[in-house]
């Protein structure tokens, strides 16, 4: 399939004047081009009706994460406004995608498998800007409704007090001191934290922070694998004497409490902002195309954020 061009408008014409916008700080704030690259197997075919330019696609997914829109609402506002049409490379005359577009769009980006390629070739550009020494990595989970009881591919899992939940988790890993999204791993809700947990933990973690579902041997030697150091939370502590032990115990999950709370903001976000409080499509491979251009759309606002702090 071939693709359209787009933006031609601008080379008949000059352009108008245009009021400055968030989403052009964030268009400048990484090179755009690796991404296009990436996204080449996509349309590999010359023929057949002309498909729209991925990384346009790319882009006004991340608008629909950025402001909790469906796919519905998304296409309304690509046909409405000039910041949106700017960000994505549309001119102001030309038509823009329906909402079936971008149904097409996730079909193929599940098919080549390519999300997770998107958040590891974007993050990585935002890591060598606002990461400049690694100290220590942030793990843990949070549980994301699915779309429909009827999912086959999420599972139920209850914690004591709360009420039963059908859906899927997004196991996650957070730089200490930046609180960037460097890992993210997607599985059914019932999966358990610490064994899935060492695919949330990038290459060289640092001292790495989790609650006490990490606490057993298997995350510890994932941890020690990548050359990083556990500081997880300990329910007991050996010792003769009884007070002794409890105040050691409950200083060293102080101090970790005090650092590893910070990715409780991060998934607060997620789901407050980014509309991550239930997933939008059915199926765990989807699921992970959700959650992982919502940790996309966070970490290009948070370096964002970062960069102009720094300033």
């Amino acid at each position: 399939m071939a693709q359209r061009r787009i933006g031609q408008e601008r080379l008949a014409m000059a352009e108008q004047p245009r009021v400055a916008s968030s989403l052009d700080a964030l268009s400048e704030l990484i090179d755009w081009q690796p991404i296009s690259d990436l996204l080449a197997p996509l349309y590999p075919a010359r023929k057949g009706e002309p498909g729209w330019p991925p990384l346009a696609m790319v882009k006004a997914l991340l608008l629909a994460m950025w402001h909790d829109l469906s796919d519905v609402k998304l296409a309304e506002a690509l046909d409405d406004r000039a910041s949106f049409r700017r960000f994505c490379g549309f001119a102001q005359l030309e038509a823009t995608p329906e909402r079936t577009a971008f149904v097409r769009f996730r079909r193929l980006l599940v098919a080549h498998r390519l999300d997770g390629g998107l958040f590891e070739a974007i993050t990585a550009q935002l890591k060598a800007k606002a990461i400049t020494v690694k100290t220590g990595t942030l793990v843990d989970a949070t549980i994301i409704a699915s779309a429909s009881k009827d999912d086959g591919e999420g599972r139920w899992v209850k914690h004591k007090g709360r009420p039963a939940i059908h859906g899927f988790k997004a196991h996650v890993g957070a730089d200490t001191s930046t609180a960037l999204v460097e890992r993210v791993s997607v599985t059914p809700a019932n999966v358990n934290d610490g064994r899935a947990g060492d695919a949330a933990l990038p290459d060289d973690p640092g001292e790495v922070f989790a609650d006490s579902a990490y606490r057993g041997a298997c995350f510890r030697a994932a941890v020690r694998t990548n050359g990083g150091t556990p500081r997880v939370i300990l329910t007991a502590m050996w010792g003769r004497d009884e007070q002794e032990t409890l105040a050691r115990l409950d200083a060293w999950n102080r101090a970790i409490h005090r650092i590893r709370g910070r990715i409780e903001k991060i998934f607060g976000m997620w789901k407050r902002s980014y509309g991550l409080h239930r997933m939008r499509w059915r199926g765990l491979a989807k699921a992970a195309v959700q959650v992982h251009f919502t940790a996309i759309a966070y970490n290009l606002k948070r370096t964002l954020n970062i960069l102009g702090t720094a300033a």
